[in-house]
């Protein structure tokens, strides 16, 4: 069987990060997030703080325009070089699950494998106070620090993903699963999306020993 993949957008706040990491331990397969940009920014010789920067600025297209014009320089507000960002994204994200099983987080990872049949998608929420709380104590923000970065976070991620994807992060037209991580927490989502992946795909994967 080809390698599979799992994609996952999530809500700031909704621990989905953490989730994806616990899984990636469950299933002894790579998770990556970060290390997408670190990546893109090496195949473009930029800093990786410029390539972050760059994402956040990202601003929707037109429901009109396909994935092809990207590769031109658009008159929208938003830089060529924002695309280029993109474009060596995919390239990264692409290269990596022709490698290996693993997990993805963010990055339109889901549009990207959108075709890939070996692909689960998934999208994690939470309530607001539930991620509110999360950022309290996970992050060490004020209440209202708190409050201000979850709409700032989901914004950015909206812009970037509906630029590029031309749909929200959390449609679930283009989802397979959708989770409240308030409903089992950071350890029982991630068991229970295992296991689901586990399910889908036959892995006979042995959970990695955390000790």
């Amino acid at each position: 069987m080809d390698h599979y993949v799992v994609t996952i957008q999530r809500q700031f706040g909704s621990m989905g990060r953490p989730i994806a990491k616990q899984m990636a331990q469950i299933l002894g397969i790579n998770f990556y997030d970060r290390d997408i940009v670190e990546a893109a920014a090496k195949k473009l010789d930029l800093p990786v703080d410029v390539v972050k920067k760059e994402e956040e600025k990202a601003t929707p297209r037109l429901a009109s325009q396909d994935f092809l014009r990207m590769c031109f320089p658009l008159d929208d507000g938003t830089s060529s070089t924002q695309d280029d960002i993109f474009i060596a994204q995919k390239h990264v994200i692409e290269e990596i699950v022709k490698k290996e099983d693993c997990i993805i987080v963010g990055r339109c990872s889901d549009f990207i494998l959108h075709d890939d049949p070996n692909a689960i998608h998934i999208f994690i929420y939470a309530p607001f106070q539930a991620r509110v709380y999360h950022c309290t104590h996970d992050l060490g923000l004020t209440e209202k620090e708190a409050k201000h970065m979850i709409r700032e976070v989901d914004k950015a991620r909206r812009s970037y993903h509906m630029r590029y994807a031309g749909y929200a992060p959390g449609d679930p037209r283009f989802k397979q699963l959708l989770i409240d991580s308030s409903l089992f927490g950071v350890e029982g989502t991630a068991q229970y999306l295992a296991e689901g992946v586990r399910r889908k795909f036959g892995t006979l994967n042995q959970e990695t020993e955390t000790k």
